[in-house]
Order: structure tokens, then sequence, then C-alpha cells
């Protein structure tokens, strides 16, 4: 498990991404000021497991969703606003 890490704050599963966009969401939430962390699958879970798990606070899980979606959004090439 990786990210950065508050012992105070319970977190929540935001979704599965690709590396890739796992990264960018992280960048994103944590400008946000979002506690969050990561986990990839091991490598015998990389066989039927795609990405990165990543989990954020479960207090603010309303605001990384948008978030998630934007970048995934963008990332797709449907940044149309």
């Amino acid at each position: 498990m990786q990210g950065p890490y508050d012992p105070n704050v319970t977190t929540v599963h935001l979704g599965q991404f690709s590396r890739e966009t796992a990264n960018e969401i992280a960048g994103e939430l944590e400008a946000a000021g979002i506690t969050w962390w990561y986990k990839e699958p091991g490598w015998l879970a990389s066989l039927w497991e795609y990405g990165v798990r990543l989990f954020v606070d479960k207090e603010r899980v309303a605001e990384a969703k948008e978030i998630a979606a934007r970048v995934t959004r963008e990332r797709a090439g449907g940044a149309g606003s």
C-alpha cells in the first residue's frame, strides 16, 4: 500500500485504473488536499487484475469521484468542456 497516509482518516475504494490514469488522479487528489493511497495487484493477482486500486478519504469521496471522472474523461479525449 502506497500513498499519503493519515491514521485518523477512514478510506474507501474509489476505483481501479491504469497506472497512468491512477497517477494523474493521485496528483489531482493531492492538489485538492484529499488523503489517498493505492494498492497494486501482487504478481499472481496481476494475471487477472489490471491496474491500480485507489482509495480515498471517506469524507471526501464525492469530490474524489468527480476528480476521477474528469481525469478519466480527459485521458479518453473527451475534455470538451
